[in-house]
């Protein structure tokens, strides 16, 4: 099964709008074929109910740019559907803690604004909206899971393990939130929308949060439009045991926040085989700036409190604007063209102190001085491809396509106006070509392909901080280039069982501006010093899927290497990046069983993952990667029963412990379980939700506290005790 299938009526699908005059095919349907290295790689994804039936004959997941049957795929993706977002986002308000519930081989979230360590099978996942990049590579400040509402998604498309599908970024796989469309022609206005009110355990005031979002469109025939908004405010956070959890003042806050959020797509039905759509999208979240961190103690388990106070400096944010412009011609030349211009624009401002790293005399000698940071970039880019059958050769068709970034970053200072790390610029154009081969009536896929990489880095002259030096150092323009291959296979072995396996290869940047602020040595310039060699990972993975019946169930083992990674290692208090040998290898399960008795199904998953690093350089794998660089192994389970209006749901999700070899001071993970439960009740005037998370109360300190910085008292951080949310959600 390659994904993890959720359930969704046919009736809710059909409120999502298919402009497809031949052109689009039925949206709710899961998982189609994705091409490993730019695409070849996807799951053999179903609804339960549609699966049972058997009515799915061809599914899109619009990040693998290809239309390929199922079956046809050697990799996997999981499909979050509509109705599973909306349930899972009313457990925190966020699209990727929502992900985060679902994914045996995500790490568990640090519950915070900062995302930093939070990774996919061990590597870094690409964030996209409608297959704009969300994530800022060159400076990585781990804010792209939070740059929109989950109102506003459609469903999300995750594709595991590294592949070059979208370009730059997606060593440990891609997350792809895709928005919604307007509704369908015959619905006429049509739209729906949501409030939903969330207390703490203890029914604490200051531990409300409220949501609000409305949404609206019309399919007036030729063009249509969609637009809403979406409001939420969320209050402290407190433990299982009734204390408020502390506030990260440095990387930045989810809870004791405010954010609002617009969207808007519009489309224009050139004919009924062209189609150009715009959509826009902006996300707006600041924090209160009501509360300031008391630290915990290790040594006594007690975990970081707030007390009410003022942040000083600016409330960190995030502040990101979403642009893409898509075009596509179903009937060119037996083929099929798309292409797309997108714009995203980022800002992300972290907490301030009087660190030593922003002390300088010459404008403070007292060492006193307070500053903090913000990372800026900007993209700008394109992405068109080409598909068609070559009639010539049945069962053998072809995709090619060109893509091109432009991304812009730099890390000021905001108090005083310096740069930390420098205006850099990347570029990248990167042509590919797949194939595929279908054989013996549909029962073996093989695939493969490649994709060329061009990429120019550009930084100017510049000064580094004080601390450094200060240190000029000379700009330049280094480049690399790089051909990234795939290929993949899959067999029909009975009806319902198929066997597959894949190699493919995928890239991102190390985080050079880590690397950029750090230059302490005189006479340095990007061409010499800077190694600007992409980490290339090359992902292996082998699989069985099996559907038949009421019974659904997948295993597959996946290993990723790199030969010059990009580990994090912290170096006097901040985090820099070291290039060295890693691997990471593991494996995954998921099954499902719906019950004779109607209504009622059983689902797991289950992730085991090792990953070591060679810290010596000696080609010798001599250390386990940290918790800033793997994640827990994690049992998932649930079980669902709808019947009538009435759905019901309990979830639990279990972190195993786990021991890291070779790290001092030791940093081991205790674990611990988390159970969720949902009710729900479909009345003729809307759904009323009751969603319970952390439904034990259960105390425990973060997966990320436990294991990085596990000496530090003010990284101590308890995870959220039990939270009750009240939503009420109309379609109109």
């Amino acid at each position: 099964m390659r994904t993890i299938c959720n359930t969704i009526s046919n009736a809710t699908y059909s409120q999502n709008h298919s402009h497809n005059k031949g052109l689009f095919i039925v949206k709710y349907a899961i998982g189609y074929g994705v091409m490993l290295a730019f695409g070849m790689g996807t799951a053999q994804a179903q609804t339960q109910n549609a699966a049972a039936a058997g009515e799915i004959d061809e599914i899109i997941v619009s990040a693998t740019r290809t239309k390929i049957e199922r079956s046809a795929i050697p990799n996997t993706i999981e499909i979050i559907s509509p109705a599973e977002l909306s349930r899972q986002s009313k457990l925190s308000g966020s699209a990727v803690e929502a992900v985060a519930n679902f994914i045996p081989s995500f790490a568990p979230t640090r519950e915070k604004l900062s995302g930093a360590g939070e990774s996919l099978r061990g590597r870094s996942p690409l964030y996209l909206i409608d297959s704009v990049p969300q994530s800022n590579p060159l400076r990585d400040g781990s804010r792209d899971g939070y740059t929109i509402d989950p109102f506003f998604i459609d469903r999300v498309e995750v594709i595991f393990g590294s592949n070059a599908i979208q370009g730059i970024g997606a060593t440990g796989g891609v997350v792809n939130y895709v928005t919604v469309d307007a509704p369908d022609e015959s619905e006429g206005w049509a739209g729906r929308m949501l409030s939903q009110i969330s207390v703490a355990n203890e029914f604490q005031g200051d531990g409300t949060g409220y949501r609000f979002g409305a949404l609206g469109g019309r399919d007036f025939g030729t063009y249509d439009a969609v637009a809403g908004f979406a409001v939420q405010t969320r209050g402290a956070f407190y433990s299982g045991d009734g204390r408020r959890i502390g506030v990260d003042g440095t990387q930045g806050e989810v809870q004791d926040s405010f954010t609002w959020s617009g969207f808007g797509k519009f489309g224009i039905d050139l004919t009924p085989e062209r189609r150009v759509e715009l959509m826009v999208q902006h996300f707006d979240l600041k924090g209160d700036g009501d509360y300031v961190q008391v630290p915990g103690s290790r040594a006594n388990g007690i975990p970081s409190t707030s007390v009410r106070g003022t942040t000083p400096g600016d409330i960190p944010t995030n502040l990101v604007t979403t642009v893409s412009l898509n075009y596509e011609d179903g009937d060119l030349r037996n083929g099929t063209f798309i292409g797309q211009l997108f714009y995203q624009d980022f800002e992300s401002v972290f907490g301030g102190g009087t660190f030593a790293t922003f002390q300088d005399p010459t404008i403070d000698p007292t060492n006193t001085l307070f500053d903090q940071s913000s990372n800026n970039s900007q993209k700008m880019g394109f992405r068109m491809s080409y598909e068609r059958e070559i009639e010539a050769l049945p069962g053998l068709r072809f995709i090619a396509g060109f893509d091109g970034l432009r991304d812009k970053t730099y890390q000021e200072l905001v108090q005083t106006g310096r740069n930390w790390v420098p205006e850099t610029k990347f570029t990248s154009l990167a042509p590919f070509l797949q194939l595929h081969q279908s054989l013996w009536d549909g029962r073996v896929h093989l695939s493969g392909g490649l994709r060329q990489e061009f990429a120019t880095l550009k930084v100017d002259d510049y000064e580094t901080l004080y601390v450094y030096g200060p240190q000029m150092v000379g700009g330049g323009s280094p480049s690399f280039e790089r051909t990234l291959f795939n290929v993949g296979a899959t067999f029909e072995v009975v009806e319902g069982l198929t066997a597959y396996a894949s190699y493919a290869e995928g890239f991102t940047m190390a985080d050079v501006g880590r690397i950029l602020r750090a230059v302490n040595q005189p006479n340095q310039d990007i061409d010499t010093f800077l190694d600007v060699e992409p980490v290339v990972s090359d992902n292996i993975e082998v699989g069985l899927d099996w559907a038949s019946g009421p019974f659904e169930a997948s295993a597959a083992y996946f290993l990723s290497k790199s030969d010059k990674g990009a580990r994090l290692q912290l170096v006097g208090g901040v985090y820099e990046v070291e290039r060295e040998k890693t691997k990471i290898d593991g494996f995954e399960m998921t099954v499902k069983w719906n019950t004779p008795l109607e209504g009622l199904s059983f689902s797991g998953g289950y992730a085991m993952l090792n990953g070591r690093v060679d810290t010596n350089d000696d080609g010798t794998l001599d250390q386990d990667l940290d918790g800033a660089n793997i994640s827990p192994d994690r049992l998932n389970l649930a079980v669902d029963y709808a019947t009538g209006p009435v759905g019901l749901r309990l979830q639990s999700r279990t972190y195993l412990d786990r021991d890291f070899d070779g790290i001092a001071p030791p940093a081991p993970f205790g674990g611990y379980t988390l159970f969720d439960a949902f009710t729900s009740y479909d009345t003729q005037y809307g759904d009323i939700t009751l969603a319970v998370s952390n439904l034990l109360d259960k105390q425990y300190v973060t997966y990320n506290s436990q294991t990085v910085q596990n000496t530090s008292d003010t990284r101590f951080f308890a995870g959220r005790g039990r939270v009750i949310s009240l939503s009420y959600e109309m379609a109109f």
